[in-house]
């Protein structure tokens, strides 16, 4: 690539998180960077976009900074397509995402603002990843992730990626212990045992919050959650087909 590659930024958890922070340090040593990421945490709103409601985007101001940055009032998708579409004067080379405070391996991929706003992006064929640390909290420790993004980073601004597919990339939560390296799985087949915990208000009207365990049902060990147990970087290809394909020759045979 003769000039630099021009990288969108984004995530779920919002334009302050430490997350995010961290992965536009990284990526302004790579490429030009635009951000443009919601105003406020996202977490857990999956592909939705923003149909009923007005959306903003406010330029943020920062003082010696070559970084152009945004906020959006909507969802992760809303950033990347209104990023693309209104804030950005060409189409970007790259789009990443996160680094997420919390796993979007395995089933949590279906729900993660983070991974959608990847999937988003792919859709509009712009090589993608989204990045995700094993670990919910504000203050997590992102230090030591930097080689790891930068090589996974280069190698899709070198190689380029398949249509329809983005990259889904999960850290352990950081320990004493170094990584050992970089896996390539397949997501684990796993699910969350979820409840709702009932409570009364003080008006007396019921609410809910849920709540639930995550249990890995899966005993591969070419897994997203056995590599991360492990402690292995861990890269599973995501595509947006959802196309059940092996069922189709199945399905020809029914009497419909």
């Amino acid at each position: 690539m003769d000039k630099r590659p021009l990288i969108l930024v984004t995530n779920d958890d919002g334009i302050t998180a430490p997350g995010i922070r961290k992965l536009i340090e990284v990526m302004k040593d790579m490429g030009d960077v635009v951000v443009v990421a919601p105003d406020n945490p996202q977490s857990g709103k999956g592909h939705a976009i923003t149909l009923d409601a007005t959306l903003y985007i406010n330029k943020l101001t920062k003082e010696n900074s070559t970084i152009q940055e945004y906020t959006c009032s909507g969802t992760p998708a809303d950033c990347v397509k209104i990023g693309i579409k209104e804030v950005l004067k060409r189409k970007p080379d790259l789009c990443v995402s996160g680094i997420n405070h919390g796993s979007n391996a395995s089933i949590n991929v279906i729900y993660s603002g983070t991974m959608s706003a990847a999937v988003e992006a792919g859709i509009e064929g712009i090589p993608s990843i989204g990045f995700s640390l094993l670990d919910y909290d504000l203050d997590a420790d992102f230090e030591g992730l930097e080689p790891y993004v930068k090589k996974i980073t280069q190698n899709v601004l070198d190689n380029g990626l398949p249509d329809g597919v983005v990259l889904n990339v999960n850290f352990p939560k950081k320990s004493d212990t170094p990584f050992k390296g970089i896996k390539i799985a397949r997501q684990a087949r796993a699910n969350w045992n979820e409840k709702f915990d009932k409570r009364i208000n003080p008006m007396g009207k019921e609410y809910y919050w849920l709540t639930g365990v995550f249990e890995n049902l899966d005993g591969g060990e070419d897994t997203d959650e056995f590599a991360l147990e492990n402690n292995y970087v861990t890269i599973v290809p995501v595509q947006f087909d959802l196309t059940a394909h092996h069922f189709i020759q199945t399905l020809n045979t029914w009497k419909l």
